[in-house]
Order: C-alpha cells, then sequence, then structure tokens
C-alpha cells in the first residue's frame, strides 16, 4: 500500500532539510493572530526564512533590526522576510511593534516546524539560529547557520537573494 505522497515528502525531509530540497509546506499563526502558510509565497517570491532564538534578547534583536533595516533590499528584489520562533503571538506583536519590525513573525510554539527543517539546537539546549533562503519554486538555495553571527545572517540572505534574483 502507498503512503500518501505529501507524508512522504514530511517523513523524507523531516530534519534533513538541504540545499536543492524543495521546503515542505506547514502553516502557523503569525503575529496578527491569523494563520501563514507557506505555499501561500511559492511561486510568488523569495522567501527568506529565519529562525531564531527567543524575542527581545540582544542577538534576537540585534539580528530582527539587521532585517528591518535591509527590508527595502528583500523587497525590491522580490523576496518576503518571515521571522520564526516559539515565542508567542502575544509576544511576536509586542516584539514586532517595539522594534517597528516591517516582516511577518510567525509562532511556533511546539517547535514543530523547527523539528520539520531540522533547524539544530545549539548546546543541546538553545533553540538555533538558522535561516533558509527558498527561490520561488520552493527549493532551499542557502542554510546559513550560526548562533553567535546573529547579524551575518542578513549579510548572507542579502548575497543569496540578490543571487538568485539575477538568474530571474
Amino acid at each position: 500500500m502507498d503512503a500518501h505522497p505529501a507524508a512522504e515528502v514530511e517523513v523524507k525531509q523531516a530534519g534533513k532539510i538541504k540545499v536543492g530540497d524543495h521546503v515542505p509546506n506547514f502553516s502557523l499563526p503569525q503575529q496578527d493572530g491569523s494563520l501563514w502558510q507557506l505555499s501561500s509565497l511559492i511561486g510568488q517570491k523569495i522567501i527568506v526564512l529565519y529562525f531564531y532564538p527567543k524575542d527581545e534578547t540582544p542577538g534576537c534583536t540585534a539580528e530582527a533590526c539587521s532585517f528591518r533595516d535591509q527590508y527595502d533590499v528583500f523587497t525590491q528584489a522580490g523576496a518576503a522576510v518571515i521571522g520564526i520562533s516559539s515565542d508567542s503571538v502575544a509576544a511576536h506583536e509586542k516584539f514586532a511593534a517595539h522594534h517597528r519590525l516591517p516582516f511577518t513573525l510567525l509562532s511556533d510554539a511546539n517547535g514543530e516546524v523547527r523539528r520539520l527543517l531540522g533547524v539544530p539546537r545549539t548546546l543541546g539546549i538553545l533553540p538555533g539560529r538558522v535561516t533558509y533562503i527558498i527561490d520561488k519554486k520552493g527549493v532551499v538555495a542557502k542554510i546559513f547557520n550560526s548562533q553567535m553571527q546573529a547579524q551575518k545572517h542578513v549579510q548572507e540572505a542579502v548575497a543569496t537573494v540578490k543571487m538568485l534574483q539575477s538568474q530571474q
């Protein structure tokens, strides 16, 4: 008996996402409480999907503000920036307002999407800081993993988005 094709994709890719893989679809609540779905952007935009440990911590705030400061570069290149942590919808709403973040923040309270994509923990305890750049076809073009170099995620994302834009 054959398994459902979507289930196969998720089982095959859970925790194993690599450059060249199609990113599996998921949905999570965003800071305004509405449900956001990855598939809504596939075919429309390049996606900068960044996972970070926690709202209002020094490294995460610096990273979010760096994405904010480069937001025009991303939008002009046809990219959407999406931040994900396990913080609540309410915490994301406050964080976004406090730092004037113009992009979507998603609440992965149970860590399901982290596990689906294979975002590792740092030292086995801290939620990892990983950025995925996904092309318009839904294929992972770049993965950058660095817990300590929060702002370098933005530099890597800008370079990759510009490269993808030039290939269109």
